[in-house]
């Protein structure tokens, strides 16, 4: 593990991109489906809410809780993209209170660095915006300074063994392909249009 490393960026670049793609999600377009199977996209944000609300406790507490998410609909889930936005603030304040140091935050039964939950977290949200994106009809790539960042970690930080149910296998991509594409192609999704898992 010693590695893997982040630039402190990282983070609140994913976050920046997930955001300007959450923008274009309009109350028309919630129920719309997502490239993650099942999920509409009303889902997904709040998912990636709640993905944000986790990072940002574990980043404070030195700890990511694993339990289930609290029954019924928190109050300000109504709006699932200012939810969004109250969150990565939140996320980006935590980080920035964490610094650079080698800091480690448990997880189940491994410890990280800060700035490698940062990193896990930057996969997360980067993929989870480029879904966003395709679930709004805008189909934003990934930037590819931030793909290109996050391909090398995202086979570390995600190994075969441990992303059954978090993600899918992943899909072949021409050689020529994009960062941005062989990111979310290997987190098995179909950079071609129309192609969801």
């Amino acid at each position: 593990m010693a590695t893997l490393t982040a630039t402190p960026g990282l983070l609140g670049h994913a976050v920046s991109y997930a955001l300007a793609s959450a923008g274009h999600a309009t109350p028309q377009l919630l129920p719309l489906a997502t490239p993650c199977e099942g999920w509409d996209l009303r889902t997904l944000l709040l998912h990636v809410s709640d993905s944000l609300d986790v990072l940002a406790g574990g980043l404070r507490a030195g700890q990511v809780g694993l339990g289930p998410p609290p029954a019924g609909e928190p109050t300000g889930y109504a709006d699932p993209v200012a939810c969004l936005r109250r969150r990565a603030r939140d996320l980006l304040g935590a980080c920035a209170a964490a610094g650079a140091e080698e800091r480690l935050v448990a997880i189940a039964d491994r410890e990280l660095t800060v700035n490698l939950v940062a990193a896990a977290g930057a996969i997360e949200i980067g993929v989870h915006g480029w879904d966003i994106s395709v679930a709004c009809g805008i189909r934003r790539p990934v930037p590819p300074g931030l793909a290109a960042e996050l391909l090398p970690l995202t086979p570390l930080l995600i190994p075969r063994e441990t992303r059954a149910g978090l993600f899918a296998d992943p899909v072949p991509v021409p050689e020529a392909a994009c960062p941005g594409d062989r990111l979310i192609a290997f987190l098995g999704r179909r950079p071609q249009p129309g192609g969801t898992t």
